[in-house]
């Protein structure tokens, strides 16, 4: 499995984009999928998932509200739109994947559980 991030750019504040992340080498709705961001010196933050099923995705709360994940099980890719942008979302976004997955469960943002990461897409906000 492999996943590749893609989207990310040079955006001013208030502006929005839309970030891509396709999987390849397997069938995108056998995973749950995740976004993760890392700022320059710090840890990385989880984001967003979304569960295998037709569940809704869930987004942290300190983040809920300009932050919107969703995927299409048809083109194999998750996408993570973000609204408002600020200086302090300028980071790297990962997406990655846990599967593959048979039963339907609740995603989480805990990086442990993943088991495929992206290598990431660099956001940068700045005017």
């Amino acid at each position: 499995v492999q996943l590749v991030e893609s989207g990310g750019g040079l955006v001013q504040p208030g502006g929005s984009l839309t970030l891509s992340c396709v999987l390849s080498g397997s069938t995108l709705r056998f995973y749950t999928m995740a976004w993760f961001r890392q700022a320059p010196g710090k840890q990385r933050e989880g984001i967003s998932c979304i569960p295998n099923s037709l569940g809704n995705a869930y987004i942290a709360d300190s983040l809920n509200g300009r932050f919107t994940m969703s995927r299409d099980n048809a083109k194999n890719t998750v996408y993570l739109r973000i609204d408002s942008l600020k200086p302090e979302d300028t980071a790297v976004y990962h997406c990655a994947a846990k599967g593959p997955i048979i039963e339907i469960e609740d995603c989480s943002v805990e990086e442990s559980v993943y088991d495929y990461w992206g290598v990431g897409a660099q956001v940068s906000v700045s005017s």
